[in-house]
């Protein structure tokens, strides 16, 4: 049975999304982490990972555009009633490719579709703390803070799901930043550091990190990116991500 939820809509009402009414709801971070998997880099019949799917946004815009790609999506979610929405989604934007699973990652995955190295692609928009002060409804504090769980082991659990040289993505508070890449370290390279800043002269909130299993490339930096300007409405930058489904790579040189 779902919970009680409303229809709501990403990308300018071409994806249609499920949300629980008292719980945890998507917000721009899982829209513009989707955007930074280059659909040209998705092989045909590639397989991607959205671990810690939450209410399927970031799974539901990659699908919007790989639908007519050989591609199978799979979200692994801890929270039944999100799973159960999720897949309801899925089912009414027609994305028969997409499924999520509810999976609890500190555990062992026991569905024969969550075998380890078996993705090309693994994305993820991790809890960010495990010391925030949780919020006292429970789904929005399980999405929020760890459980009985760090980030190292999150980003553990993402690589040993990728393929050798398969691709991770993940969005996450820029103080985030040292240990992301101590944890990557020796483990995965070209890792790629989008800075996100909420307007021009202020410091950035959020960091999208993109790397390689395996790989020995160095990192890089790429230019700000800014979503809002002076007056609060969107850049026409974040206008054509958050809106248009347009990806970085459509619109940054050097990704």
């Amino acid at each position: 049975m779902l919970p009680n939820y409303s229809e709501d809509y990403l990308l300018d009402k071409q994806v249609k999304i499920l949300q629980p009414i008292d719980g945890y709801r998507a917000s721009t971070d899982a829209v513009l982490l989707s955007a930074m998997l280059d659909d040209v880099a998705v092989r045909d019949n590639a397989r991607i990972l959205d671990v810690g799917s939450g209410t399927g946004a970031v799974s539901l815009c990659l699908a919007q555009r790989l639908q007519t790609r050989k591609v199978q999506i799979i979200g692994a979610e801890i929270q039944p009633e999100l799973v159960a929405l999720s897949n309801a989604s899925a089912q009414a934007n027609g994305f028969d490719f997409l499924h999520y699973l509810e999976t609890d990652i500190r555990q062992k995955p026991a569905n024969e579709m969550l075998a380890p190295c078996s993705f090309d692609v693994v994305i993820s928009n991790p809890p960010y703390s495990a010391d925030d002060l949780p919020s006292p409804k429970t789904g929005k504090a399980t999405a929020h803070n760890m459980q009985a769980f760090d980030l190292g082991g999150w980003l553990g659990f993402c690589l040993k799901m990728a393929k050798p040289f398969g691709r991770l993505y993940l969005v996450h508070r820029a103080e985030a930043l040292p240990q992301i890449c101590y944890f990557l370290q020796a483990k995965a390279g070209g890792i790629t550091i989008l800075p996100i800043y909420s307007k021009v002269g202020q410091t950035a909130k959020r960091i999208i990190v993109a790397a390689q299993k395996d790989s020995k490339a160095p990192c890089r930096i790429l230019p700000p990116f800014v979503t809002h300007n002076a007056s609060g409405a969107y850049t026409p930058m974040a206008e054509q991500i958050l809106r248009g489904g347009k990806t970085f790579a459509q619109i940054l040189t050097g990704l």
